[in-house]
Formats: structure tokens, C-alpha cells, sequence
């Protein structure tokens, strides 16, 4: 990890906090979860230590010096995953062979990350390299927010297939050897559709793909839809608080498996949680599918086809909302996974928030700062502290990145 002179090593001293307002979780005195963050030849920040001395840390700069980046190494190190790449090689620095990343947690672990160009991740958790990158994750979580995300509404359904796989994650860290199993069944059955085989022989083969498929695919099924069936009363609460009751949020979970005829978002409970129906459901819509999928050399049913729909008084808001309605239930859904993650982990999960402010009105970013209030660790990236009122910003380490450097504000 980084060396003394790798780079400098930032404290501030937060001011009086202000008074508890309404917050996620006021009945609980905010946590300091990450005290030291030290990162090597991560992106632009060439040697960084951070002693983290307040629960809040406002991390200020202009647009490309590097604030994204810490975040992002935060991320990183509670969740293995960044939501602005999927190669390791993009975040280590240029002309390196290697990044490093190493977090303090208050309860004494060091959680380690190297990212190579050749040979793979290594995970580390106090010095010793954990043969499953997964048991990493669990000393802290985080819920991230950024600027990317005002996307979730309109963007495509792949963007809340994400998103929700990021906050299964998050409950259930083994989720994600699930999705790594499941990606794989999915691309080595598209390309068998597209080989020029015999049709006894390839049909053997879709047969051993379909019966794998059907289980990976029931187990991703059933955790995406227990995830929203607690999410959807926290962000609906959220959504009324913010955007009133004239505009209630309800959220289906249109699955790419049909589940029978009478397949509808009003089904029992009992039969949406039950592996072998959605396990036969998967297997049954393969097999009578096969010759559609031959023609179009892709699967068409599973997992990767499900959409999330989001739905302001019973109309799709990705069509009828208005940019403003459209941020409101974004942040109604950030603030709802927030409290979804500290209900079922049982401590409150770090928060990031980077450069999402700016993109919110002086309204909208007042709830914002006011619900996490004083229950949750924040780190957040701005231009300017313009944004953050008096008592945020007096209890708050602030410190200023410049070109991947920081120094006290």
C-alpha cells in the first residue's frame, strides 16, 4: 500500500454537528465505518491516504481532478463491482502493472483489493489473500448515488436490471456468483445457437444448457423479486414524502419467465417464491421457444429479459413522467435501497453520492441531506460547497482534490 511519501495524508476537524432533523435513522448516532482509505495507481490518484475524522467528507474539486475516482475505489472495495466500468484494466493507472486499494473499517479489518492487467484481482481482509473474492464483502456496504443514475427511469430495462442486481448484492454478497454462473450459461447457449451443428446434436446440447439455465435462472428470479417485494413499500413512503399523494410509486417485476396463463403481478406470494414453478416455468418456455430462438440465434426467456417497471399513479413513468416527477422517484428509490440495506445487513451502510447534487434542485437536495441526516456515513464529491448549508458544512471533513491530489480545504 501506499508509502508515507507516496502521498499526503488529509485531516480535518469536523465542527459542532448540527441538530438532528428527519432523518432514515435519528434514533442512532452516525457512525464512522471507514476511518483510513489508501489507494496506489488507482485511475489518476497516484498515491492517496485519507484518515476519514468526520462522518461526513466533502470531497471538492473541479470536473476531472479525481473525485469520482475515490468514490469509486470505495465502491469498489464493499462491493467488487464499479458502476462506471466492468474492466480492471481501465481503472489501473497508465503505464502501470498494478493498482491497490486497502480500506480501515471500526472494527479493525483491513480490506484489501489489487487489481492486475494479468492474473486477476487479489482480495485481501487483513493481510491474508482470501480464496473467494466474495468474502470481502460484508465489513462494510455502501449504497452509491450518482449522476448516472437520474438515467434509471428513462433509460433502458438493462439500467434497472442493474440497478436491482446492485441492491441484491447487497443483501446477499453470494448473488453475484449466481449472475457470474448465469452470464456464462447465457453466452455459451447463444453461441451453440448460432453453430452450424446437427439439429439431434445440437438439440442434446440446448437440453443439458435449458436444465442449468432453468435453476440459475429461478435462483436470480426469485432474489430479484423478494428484493422489490420489501423495496417497493419503503420507496413508495419515499415517493409520497417527496412527490405527495397525488403521485403514488407501485413497481412491477415483469419477468422474462412466464410463470403460467394466469401469470399477473397480483399472483400469490407463495407461488412467486417457489423455486420448482419457476424452475418448470423456465424450462417448459425453452423448450417451446427452441425453434424461435434457432431463427433468431438469441434466448429469449430468462432472467436477462426482465424489466422493472416504474409506475406513477398506474402510469409507466418512464413515458408520462416529467423530468422533475422522474428525479423525485429516483431519489425516493435511492433513499428506499438506503434503508433496505441497513434493515436487512443491521448497521447502516456508507453512502456516496457523487456529483448528484448538482443535478437536483435546491429542493430536492435539501430532502436529500436532510433524510440521511444522522444515520449513515456520507462521502460526497462536489464542484462547490455551494449546495451544502452551514451546519452540513461545518460538520463535515472537507478536503480538495487537485489533479489526484488532496489537500485541506
Amino acid at each position: 500500500m501506499p508509502n508515507a511519501g507516496d502521498g499526503p495524508t488529509i485531516r480535518a476537524v469536523a465542527g459542532t454537528p448540527v441538530p438532528d432533523g428527519p432523518t432514515l435513522t435519528a434514533h442512532r448516532a452516525r457512525p464512522i465505518r471507514l476511518h483510513r482509505l489508501e489507494l496506489l495507481h488507482f485511475r489518476n490518484l497516484a498515491g492517496l491516504q485519507l484518515q476519514l475524522e468526520a462522518p461526513r467528507l466533502l470531497v471538492v474539486g473541479a470536473n476531472g481532478e479525481g473525485k469520482s475516482n475515490l468514490l469509486e475505489a470505495v465502491e469498489l472495495l464493499t462491493s467488487l463491482r464499479s458502476h462506471r466500468c466492468s474492466s480492471d484494466r481501465d481503472l489501473i493507472a497508465h503505464g502501470q502493472s498494478e493498482s491497490r486499494l486497502c480500506a480501515h473499517t471500526d472494527e479493525g479489518d483491513r480490506l484489501g483489493l489489487q487489481l492486475r492487467r494479468s492474473g486477476g484481482r487479489v482480495a485481501l481482509r487483513n493481510g491474508r489473500t482470501l480464496e473467494r473474492q466474495l468474502d470481502l464483502i460484508g465489513p462494510l456496504r455502501c449504497v452509491g448515488f450518482s449522476a448516472l443514475d437520474l438515467e434509471l427511469v428513462r433509460g433502458e430495462p438493462a439500467q434497472r436490471r442493474q440497478w436491482l442486481d446492485r441492491v441484491v448484492l447487497q443483501l446477499e454478497p453470494l448473488y453475484a456468483e449466481l449472475l457470474s454462473r448465469y452470464g456464462r450459461l447465457l453466452r455459451q447457449r447463444s453461441q451453440l445457437l448460432r453453430r452450424g451443428l446437427a439439429p439431434q446434436q445440437r438439440g442434446a446440447l440446448l437440453d443439458a444448457f435449458d436444465q442449468q439455465m432453468a435453476v440459475i435462472g429461478t435462483r436470480l428470479h426469485r432474489r430479484r423479486w423478494r428484493a422489490l417485494r420489501r423495496l417497493e413499500p419503503l420507496a413508495a413512503a419515499w415517493q409520497e414524502r417527496i412527490g405527495g399523494r397525488d403521485e403514488p410509486l407501485t413497481i412491477a417485476y415483469r419477468s422474462g419467465t412466464v410463470l403460467g396463463a394466469d401469470d399477473n403481478p397480483q399472483l400469490d406470494d407463495a407461488r412467486h417464491d417457489d423455486e420448482e414453478t419457476w424452475r418448470l416455468a423456465l424450462e417448459r418456455q425453452l423448450r417451446e421457444q427452441r425453434p424461435e430462438e434457432e431463427r433468431l440465434n438469441q434466448c429469449l426467456a430468462g432472467p436477462h429479459r426482465d424489466e422493472i417497471a416504474l409506475l406513477l399513479a398506474g402510469q409507466p413513468a418512464r413515458r408520462y413522467g416529467s423530468a422533475g416527477q422522474q428525479r423525485t422517484l429516483v431519489l425516493a428509490l435511492k433513499l428506499a435501497e438506503l434503508e433496505l440495506v441497513r434493515q436487512v445487513v443491521g448497521a447502516p451502510p456508507l453512502l456516496l453520492l457523487d456529483d448528484v447534487l448538482a443535478e437536483l434542485d435546491p429542493r430536492r437536495q435539501q430532502l436529500l441531506l436532510e433524510a440521511v441526516g444522522e444515520g449513515h456515513q456520507c462521502l460526497v464529491s462536489a464542484t462547490h460547497l455551494g449546495a451544502f448549508g452551514g451546519g452540513w458544512r461545518d460538520a463535515a471533513q472537507v478536503v480538495r482534490m487537485d489533479q489526484g491530489q488532496l489537500c485541506p480545504e
